[in-house]
Parts: C-alpha cells; structure tokens; sequence
C-alpha cells in the first residue's frame, strides 16, 4: 500500500495552501479557559452558574447551568488536562487533575450522588438525554484518569437509560423492535412521560437526535474501556453490559438513526409518527459526527468516515455564513458550540481530517478578536464583539474555550507557514508522537514515512502519516 507524508506547519490544512494570520498564541489558548472559569465557575460548590451575573449557582431554579450542559463543562476539564499531558506540561497537569477532581465532585453532590434513580426535577434525573450526556462524559474521564466510580457511574447511567427505572416506573429509552412494529420500531426515545408517573412509551413518541447518537458514542466509547470476558447479566435491570454487547447496540442505533434521521450529512433533529422533522442543529451535527469517527475507529469501515466528513461538510458550507459558526440562541442552545468542538475535534485528528482546521482557525481568530477583552469572555457570537456590560450566559460563552483547548495553534502565528527549504526538509530530527513520547530520536521525512499511521511532530511541524 502506498503511504503518503503530509507536513504541517503549526496547523496547516490539507489542500489549502493559503496562509491565514492569526493574532493568539498558546498562552491566549490556556487563559481564555481560565478566565471563562473565573467568570461562570461557583469555586464554593464547583458547579457552573447559568449567567455571568449570577453570585452564586444554588439549584436549577437559582442559577446553576443546566444539568446536562455541566457536563460539557467537565469535559473541558478533562479536556485541559488532556491537553496539558500532551504538552508534558507538568504545572498545568496538576492543576486541571485537581480542577476536574474538584467539579466531579461537586456535579456528584449536586445531582444527588449521581443515583440516577432519582427523578425531581430540580436535582435529579428526568430526562434520558440530560442522563446519556453524563455517560459519554464519564467515560471519558475514566479513559483518561482510570478512576473505577467513573466507569461505574457511566455504565450505571447508561443501562438506567436503556432499561428504564424500577424505582422511578419508565421503560427505558430503547424503541425496542420486539415491542414496536414497522417505522415505529427502533432507536432511541428522548424522555419518559409523564415524569412523575410515567407510563409505557407509545408508537409516535418522540425518538430524536440528540438521544440516538450520543447513546452511540456512549456505546462506542464503553465497548473500548470495558474488559473482555465478561458474563452476560441476566436480571431486568444490570447496572452493565458486556463489551461485545456495547458495540452490537451502538450498530444497531446507528443504522437506525443515520437511515431515519440523516440526508446527505443533514440530521434532522428527530421523529414522531410520521416523517423526520427537518430542523438544523450543531449539536446533532456533532453527535453524528462523533458516533460515526467512533465506529469508523472501531470497525475500520470507510462508510462511517464519509458519513462524519458529509456531516461536517453541511456544517460548513449550509449552517454556517463565511463558515463562521451558527450561534442559537434558544434555552441552552448556545452550548452547541462546544460539542461541535468536542467530536470535530475526532474528526480531525483521531482520523486525520486536517482540511477543517482553516475553518476552525477562523472562528477561533474571529471570536478571539471580539471577545470582551475585560472579562475575557465571549457570547459565541463570533461575528459580534462581546461588550463588556454585556449579560453572557454560561452557554455561549463556552464556545470559544472550548475549540481553543482543542485546536491547540502552536508557536507559530501564521495557520499556514511556507515548505521548509530543500536542505532544511533533509535535516534529521527527532520525532514525536502528539503525546509528546519520543519516536525516533533522528529521522528524516523518509523515515518518517514509514511510521504507522497517525500524526507525528518534528522539528515543530506536524506530520500526518496515511
């Protein structure tokens, strides 16, 4: 099989050649994360208020963020110290692990020690995606940190959606097809109903995006941390499920969902009786985009790749004007943002679709330079600038934050940096992976070439080898 080499100057993009001046530096990267922290972190309970203004962040009725929208918070958390393991930054390390420590458990003794059972409305459990965005993000943080309660937690909350609730009365989210029939069968409802009592789910209830396909990368991302050799359970309600079991559910939502909710890389935002409800969101782009980087990781099937890269595509060329991003501006709809960063960020480097980061250099340089320089802050409406009495809703503010701590510039100020001259591309240098482990300790851009695939620095350029 022929391999390819691709340099990367900072962070060039494939194909795109064009040099794209941009005004912040790493430090900039790092402090805007700090400074949205400063602003909407509650240090006292380490939960996240809703609104700039709020002094503290009490309950859902008192200026804590939504129960869901926490999440995303924790994985820019775990994002930071991610990040900071990479660089081999051993200050900054030990600062996000105690960070993320501190508001794991403060979200824990929030939302009532994570016992999922619980339904109120106020701290508690009501609805079946608010509950699967924790899954994901839990996971997450056990990959990186391999503390047990967090795969506990996360396999605990995934199954309760799944299954439904003795304790509560549901049925779970899972449109079974052994209890529906036909276009009523299939994927994954969005909440029980009515809360405080629920009864059965009925054919035309509501199955929508933004359960299905983070139900997928919950899936997905158990099936790579759960060991192998485990015993399937046998009671109504396990509290976990077996690895070959995570992937069969993460297939069999997927198809379902890309073949009912997906056109072209369009995902619409869900289903009732009848046809899709076509209604574009970023975070249902997202999401697709996510579940399928994870199966196509997984299986290698080259259908998955085209799917994330068709659902990115509409993103840039149909959602967004000059292919800065959408800002909504509905309840919680703001955080949109930050998902898309969470999973384009898969896209572009867990697979290796560099052409993006153009795009994502111009919103970061766009919001960058409108923020409101007092605070330090953004509304995500990039094409704005924030002002500095301006009312700003944790949401939108995440935004910006968030696609800095996953596209990470570099030194260079430039996106795009001239080749290297002919003896200075022939120079022997030590090779990285993006972890920061050496490689090679010398090699030349031959050698390199030879390298598994995957991304490699050396000589402060990127390298992706295909």
């Amino acid at each position: 099989m022929t391999r390819f080499l691709l340099w990367f100057a900072g962070v060039v993009c494939a194909g795109q050649l064009s040099a794209q001046t941009i005004s912040y530096t790493d430090a900039d990267e790092w402090q805007a994360y700090d400074d949205f922290n400063r602003v909407f972190l509650d240090t006292r309970k380490y939960i996240y208020r809703d609104y700039s203004d709020r002094p503290n962040a009490v309950d859902r009725w008192g200026g804590a963020a939504a129960i869901w929208c926490q999440a995303i918070y924790y994985d820019m958390a775990v994002n930071a110290y991610r990040r900071a393991l990479q660089e081999n930054d051993a200050t900054r390390m030990a600062k996000y692990r105690l960070l993320a420590q501190r508001i794991y458990n403060g979200e824990k003794t929030q939302y009532c020690n994570f016992d999922f059972d619980n339904c109120n409305t106020n701290t508690g459990w009501f609805v079946y995606d608010d509950i699967m965005w924790w899954t994901c993000a839990l996971a997450r943080a056990y990959e990186l940190f391999g503390t047990s309660a967090y795969l506990a937690y996360s396999e605990k909350s995934f199954c309760r959606v799944w299954y439904g609730s003795k304790k509560v009365g549901d049925d779970g989210s899972y449109a079974d097809p052994a209890r529906f029939e036909g276009r009523y069968a299939g994927g994954m409802f969005w909440e029980w109903q009515p809360i405080d009592s629920p009864k059965p789910h009925q054919p035309g209830d509501f199955r929508s995006a933004c359960i299905n396909f983070p139900t997928v990368i919950a899936a997905c991302t158990l099936y790579n941390l759960v060991p192998d050799g485990r015993t399937a359970p046998t009671t109504d309600y396990p509290t976990r499920q077996t690895r070959e079991w995570y992937l069969e559910k993460a297939r069999e939502v997927y198809d379902w969902a890309h073949s009912t909710l997906v056109s072209n890389g369009r995902v619409a935002d869900g289903i009732h009786g009848g046809g899709p409800e076509w209604k574009d969101h970023l975070y249902n782009q997202a999401t697709y985009i996510g579940a399928s980087c994870l199966l196509y990781k997984i299986t290698g099937e080259a259908k998955y790749l085209a799917n994330a890269r068709r659902a990115a595509d509409y993103v840039f060329t149909s959602m967004c004007s000059s292919y800065i991003l959408p800002l909504e501006t509905g309840v919680e709809q703001g955080i949109y943002c930050a998902i898309f960063a969470q999973y384009l960020h898969m896209l572009v480097y867990d697979c290796g679709q560099t052409r993006y980061l153009t795009h994502v250099r111009r919103n970061i340089e766009r919001g960058w330079t409108r923020r409101d320089t007092e605070r330090g802050i953004s509304n995500c409406n990039f094409n704005v600038t924030t002002k500095a009495d301006e009312r700003v809703e944790s949401y939108t503010a995440s935004g910006l934050p968030a696609l800095m701590l996953l596209f990470p510039v570099g030194d260079s100020q430039t996106a795009v940096e001239p080749q290297p001259a002919r003896d200075e591309a022939a120079a022997s240098r030590p090779v990285y992976s993006l972890d920061g482990c050496l490689v090679r300790a010398s090699a030349l851009p031959s050698d390199v070439s030879s390298l598994p695939r995957g991304m490699y620095i050396s000589g402060r350029h990127k390298m992706l080898v295909k």
